[in-house]
């Protein structure tokens, strides 16, 4: 998972690319493709599927460097954003054709959110908090070698993971709830 960018990294690459620089495509793709790809395949479940819509997000972006609005948030959950709503759209377009029933591309919407929500969580959680995560479930390891290898204390390691968890578990939260009857627009106002 790259590391949020500070917000002025995320300025200076937009103006990069308003200016129609190649370099930045490609320094803003070797930082995000990989979370772009996931995301679609999150979602499509079909590595050719995520592979059409990597390479339409960066397109898009290529084409469309204004559409980002730093006010509104980080060019990663910008780009995790359009990623999603373009891999939803694409899945509601193969029900359409029959590929998939209404039920299963819920379910798929309902997962991709979930996996978007916990990921936006991780990115924008105090520091402390995130490396003792990533140090616990990437490097598999408990509670008092994360604090060995973070150098605090068992008693701050398990701390960190409780407060770490319990963010994480607002996106399975949310996930649960029911769509509300009046919303039209389906899960979590997804279109």
């Amino acid at each position: 998972m790259a590391t949020p960018a500070p917000p002025r990294w995320d300025r200076k690459m937009q103006q990069r690319l308003a200016r129609g620089e190649e370099a930045a495509l490609a320094e803003l793709y070797d930082r995000y493709a990989s979370l772009v790809h996931s995301l679609a395949h999150r979602v499509m479940d079909d590595d050719d599927a995520a592979d059409l819509i990597t390479r339409e997000v960066f397109g898009y972006i290529w084409e469309n460097p204004d559409a980002f609005d730093p006010k509104h948030g980080s060019l990663r959950s910008w780009i995790a954003s359009l990623t999603q709503r373009h891999a939803v759209h694409q899945l509601r377009q193969y029900e359409h054709r029959g590929r998939s029933t209404p039920a299963e591309v819920e379910a798929r919407v309902r997962e991709a959110n979930t996996a978007a929500r916990a990921d936006f969580i991780v990115t924008s959680m105090p520091a402390p908090l995130r490396a003792a995560l990533e140090l616990a479930y990437r490097e598999r390891l408990d509670y008092r070698a994360a604090a060995a290898g973070l150098g605090v204390s068992e008693d701050e390691a398990r701390r960190r993971l409780r407060l770490g968890l319990q963010l994480l578990s607002t996106a399975m939260e949310t996930a649960e709830q029911p769509p509300h009857p009046l919303d039209s627009r389906g899960p979590r106002g997804v279109r």
